[in-house]
This record gives structure tokens, C-alpha cells and sequence, in this order.
């Protein structure tokens, strides 16, 4: 069976095993969805060029729409990445986003949807990066998958190791502010792998947009866990 529909399959036949990401609750928390493609004309390379007014943009959309969360990302091609060389390749800009993207404020709780264990963590430091994060490793029925956490705060790295014990719904980490966050305004990028490559600690979150096809093999959309109501900006 393809691991996709076999993914699928299982979140269905097992509701009682997926737990929860952040702390959002549908009966009072509305989302705010975010679109960071050429479309939005609302924001502009002077605004995400800069991450304290970045910051400041984000927060502005979530307080006037009344959200607590904001939304987003899952296979998008961003224009945001122009802020950071962390991005670019000779031949073409990696731009689009293979997560989501899950805004709130920093010191927000992270928590582990799925039983598993630490498959590996690493502060991943540069401009524009993950900054610290942590990957687990689910055994599924047979099938093997792996969540990633990205731009936790670094207090979220203390004590782990590697095959340490997680559980469905254990605290994870916390969203990292943007001095440890890899400079980006406080939010969780949210990633699931078939396959981690050898990798160790990190695992793009951002491809080539010709490289599309090839990545949608290996990253299931997050919203099989995460069951976010769907999301209308009023």
C-alpha cells in the first residue's frame, strides 16, 4: 500500500492515538490564515526583510482578526525566503515550503501528537534556519514516520537523547523567541517524513519548486494530525 493512503488509513482506524500539537481548541480559538505567496501585496520585502518588523506584522494580523494561532504553508511558494541567504543555490532559490507553519507567541507550549521517541535534535543557528529542533521518530502499524519541531526555543533541548521515551500529548518544547528562533517571528514549522535521508537533527523544510514532485513522495501533509478547522479570515 502507498505510504500516503496507509498513513491515512491508520489516523482514521486510530483517532484515540493522535493527540495534539499545540494547545488549540476549536470551541474557542479561532485561526488566522496566513499567505506569505506574491499575492499578498499586504506585506512587503521591507516588512519580512526585517524581523523585528516582521514580528510586529504578524502580531498586528492576529490581534485584529482576534486569533491566538495563525495557519499555514503546507507545499506554498513563499516569497519570505528573499530575507535570507540560507535560501539561495546557484541555479534556483529554494522557496517552497514543505510544513506548516503554526504562529502564536513565543513560550507557547509544543507538544507531541504521537507515542514515539527522539530520533535526534540539533540548534540548528544560522539566519533564517530552524534554530532549535527536535525530529521524532512514530512506529505506525508497520509504518515508520518522522515529526519535526523547528525554531523551538533552546531550554527545549535540555535532557533529551536520542531513543529517549515520548508520549502522545507529552510537552515537547516551547515556540522560540526571534534571538533563538533561527530570527523569525515566534512560530512552529511543523514538518512529517516517510524517510529522514541519513539525516541527523535537521531535514529541509524549504525546496526548489522543481524539486515539488520528488518531496511530496517523502512529506505527508501535517494537517492528517493536526485537524485544524478550516480556516476563513473574516
Amino acid at each position: 500500500m502507498d505510504a500516503h493512503l496507509q498513513l491515512s488509513e491508520y489516523f482514521k482506524a486510530n483517532p484515540h492515538l493522535v493527540g495534539k500539537v499545540v494547545g488549540f481548541d476549536a470551541t474557542t480559538d479561532r485561526l488566522y490564515h496566513f499567505n506569505f505567496t506574491a499575492s499578498n501585496t499586504g506585506l512587503d520585502g521591507d516588512t519580512f526583510g526585517d524581523t523585528a518588523k516582521f514580528s510586529i506584522w504578524i502580531d498586528e494580523q492576529l490581534q485584529k482578526n482576534n486569533c491566538k494561532y495563525g495557519i499555514g504553508g503546507y507545499m506554498e511558494h513563499r516569497t519570505i525566503y528573499a530575507r535570507s541567504s540560507h535560501f539561495d543555490t546557484a541555479d534556483e532559490p529554494r522557496r517552497l515550503h514543505l510544513g506548516v507553519d503554526i504562529w502564536a507567541d513565543a513560550g507557547t507550549p509544543v507538544y507531541a501528537p504521537l507515542q514515539g521517541k527522539i530520533h535526534s535534535f540539533n540548534d540548528n543557528d544560522n539566519f533564517g534556519d530552524y534554530g532549535p529542533t527536535i525530529i521524532l521518530e512514530h512506529e505506525l502499524d508497520g509504518l515508520k514516520l518522522y515529526s519535526l519541531y523547528g525554531h523551538l526555543s533552546r531550554t527545549s533541548l535540555n535532557g533529551l537523547y536520542p531513543g529517549m521515551p515520548v508520549n502522545m500529548n507529552e510537552p515537547l518544547g516551547t515556540f522560540g523567541n526571534i534571538i533563538e528562533n533561527g530570527h523569525w517571528p515566534p512560530h512552529l514549522h511543523f514538518q512529517l517524513m516517510f524517510d529522514m535521508e541519513g539525516k541527523q537533527g535537521d531535514y529541509p523544510g524549504v525546496c526548489r519548486y522543481s524539486e515539488k514532485e520528488k518531496y511530496l513522495l517523502n512529506i505527508p501533509d501535517p494537517q492528517l494530525i493536526l485537524q485544524f478547522p478550516e480556516v476563513v479570515n473574516q
